[in-house]
């Protein structure tokens, strides 16, 4: 490889050496030309063949040495100014290409080096740091999504051993096989919305638009939670304006106001309330989903619609993290706007709108 390289590199030479032997050839003997053309035409001088003769040889030597020198200045140039910063690119890549992608390359000086190399390194650069943020939370996923397993995982284990311990009551091999029912559910839970949520984020789930009563859905997603507000003595209050039309995706939809409904039940203790709430403020549809739960702190809400961030440990087993993710993405994709507000100890309202009309909702944000 390297007496390859040795090899075109002395090619390159010589090419560029006959590049500018033949430029420099050319001036000289058109200033010659010229020149002793003037001084027959000016001063009557008449050159003889062995005049003529030495001048050539001069001149050619001239032509050598000239030609000789522009070959070495130009590739000291093209070593300080193009080879150099040309190195440094090629090693920062290929280090990315290994996976390193803490690496960053320095800018060049612009007095030995074209302004547009350190373009090129800015997005160098730039690459570098989104790759580097990419692994990251690559890296991130891949390890909540371990853990996350791990635990449905080791329960389905531990009771599917104890199913088959001899002699087991009918009692005790309901609970045991209620158990794995339990984690075997929470983990295709845990799945499904992987996929969606990864389907979203790479934009393979296009919305299906259309109006329809934002009122009725929120009803229709409520009602399934009434054996829940029942048995725990939760308090439901409902202000729902009526005919508030929205134009969106009726599904992904559904998606945000039952895992928010998920939420409120989850974190709401017995003879806790819940109000859900629709009105309408401009072009917006506003929907409020508030609880009387055990609330946040403000650091926990910054991050609740990170993927797999749990607030509440204790309630760890009831959920993935995953649910709020895909709400935020859902609202994104939907172009509205969701927010939250919370006070520890006393609950939490989210608060969601989405354009009501066509054109609004199809303005570029």
């Amino acid at each position: 490889m390297k007496r390859e390289q040795r090899f075109r590199w002395v090619l390159r030479a010589i090419n560029h050496y006959f590049t500018f032997f033949l430029l420099v050839a050319f001036v000289i003997t058109c200033c010659m030309l010229l020149f002793l053309s003037v001084l027959r035409a000016e001063l009557g001088i008449t050159l003889t063949d062995d005049n003529i003769s030495a001048a050539a040889k001069l001149t050619f030597l001239n032509v050598v040495l000239i030609s000789l020198l522009l070959t070495v200045a130009d590739a000291l140039r093209r070593r300080y100014t193009v080879a150099r910063p040309v190195r440094h690119i090629a090693a920062a890549v290929e280090k990315m290409v290994q996976g390193d992608f803490s690496v960053r390359v320095k800018p060049v000086s612009r007095l030995v080096s074209d302004d547009r190399f350190n373009e090129i390194i800015s997005c160098i650069n730039q690459m570098a740091e989104e790759l580097s943020g990419v692994e990251t939370l690559r890296t991130d996923f891949v390890a909540n999504v371990s853990h996350e397993m791990k635990t449905p995982l080791a329960v389905m284990q531990n009771y599917g051993t104890l199913l088959q311990t001899p002699g087991l009551s009918e009692e005790k091999r309901m609970e045991y096989a209620k158990a794995v029912t339990t984690a075997s559910r929470r983990l295709s839970d845990m799945m499904t919305n992987i996929l969606k949520l990864n389907r979203l984020e790479n934009q393979q789930i296009y919305p299906k638009e259309e109006f329809y009563d934002l009122g009725e859905q929120l009803c229709e997603c409520l009602l399934p939670y009434e054996q829940v507000w029942e048995e725990r003595e939760i308090e439901i209050d409902t202000d729902l304006a009526d005919e508030v039309l929205v134009f969106a995706d009726r599904e992904l939809l559904s998606l945000v106001w039952n895992n928010l409904l998920s939420n409120a039940f989850k974190f709401t203790e017995r003879g806790g309330r819940i109000t859900l709430s629709l009105a309408t403020e401009g072009a917006y549809a506003v929907v409020r989903v508030r609880d009387t739960g055990c609330g946040m702190t403000a650091e926990v809400g910054a991050h609740i619609f990170e993927k797999f961030y749990q607030g509440d440990r204790s309630r760890a087993t009831q959920g993935n993290g995953l649910g709020l993710a895909l709400v935020k993405r859902v609202v994104d994709i939907l172009q509205g706007e969701i927010g939250v507000e919370s006070t520890l100890g006393e609950g939490t309202t989210f608060t969601v709108k989405i354009k009501r009309s066509m054109d609004e909702a199809k303005e570029p944000r």
